[in-house]
């Protein structure tokens, strides 16, 4: 039987970005499915995931009460598609700094890994429309975040990926600490802890055009320490 896809979307007031990414994201393979995970947008973006579900059943919305973070978004994706058999569970933003047509590219590579990166560093730096100062804090970040846990990855906090369900069937969700870009850090972290493999696809990543960035200076504070934290829970063995 083929594998079938899901394809998770948090969102907080995505309204323009949704109604645009969505026939992109499932024209790219007719094994997609797209779950909607919206944290009680105020703009009305949860109430538009909803018209476009009601038109296709390929499109599914998770309604969370309020702003719970992007790490709680997926975790909470993640569980929705393991109770429903999906084999391939990926993440990706709906602002369309991840191209929907990069998206065939980490489904065939779950054919070779059990985690599959989408990263804008792997082939040179692939970023577009970041000023300096975002693009030299991203790049430290992970070199800092390479250096401390050891995790073999050029881009750790990247948010486009694609996972083999039995990769998020044996890390204890509910254990996962982090929830801003710490988060990608710590699932890539216990994914390789426990022996499963990686790959990363080289990607073009594009600055958001259209909403606000949740970048804050608390995501940033979380990933300082939350490295730190991995790797002395793993020192001890009790990750």
């Amino acid at each position: 039987m083929a594998d079938r896809v899901l394809v998770i979307l948090p969102t907080y007031n995505e309204e323009t970005n949704l109604r645009q990414i969505v026939p992109l994201i499932l024209g790219q393979d007719p094994r997609i499915e797209i779950l909607v995970v919206d944290d009680n947008s105020p703009d009305g973006t949860g109430e538009i995931a909803d018209q476009i579900a009601a038109t296709t059943s390929r499109v599914h919305v998770l309604h969370r009460s309020h702003k719970e973070g992007l790490g709680r978004a997926y975790v909470a994706g993640f569980r929705w598609g393991l109770e429903r058999d999906f084999s391939l569970l990926c993440e990706m933003d709906a602002d369309f700094s991840h191209d929907p047509a990069a998206l065939p590219q980490l489904i065939a590579g779950a054919d070779r890994a059990d985690v599959v990166v989408g990263s804008r560093y792997k082939s040179g730096v692939n970023v577009i429309n970041w000023p300096m100062s975002r693009l030299l804090l991203s790049i430290g970040a992970n070199c800092y975040a390479r250096w401390i846990t050891g995790l073999p990855l050029s881009d750790s906090t990247g948010g486009f990926k694609c996972f083999r369900r039995r990769v998020l069937e044996s890390i204890a969700l509910d254990r996962v600490r982090s929830n801003g870009y710490a988060f990608q850090i710590e699932v890539s972290y216990r994914a390789w802890r426990k022996g499963f493999t990686l790959e990363e696809i080289p990607i073009v990543f594009t600055d958001r055009v259209e909403g606000q960035s949740k970048m804050s200076k608390g995501i940033v504070r979380e990933a300082i320490w939350v490295v730190w934290w991995l790797r002395i829970r793993a020192l001890t063995g009790r990750l």
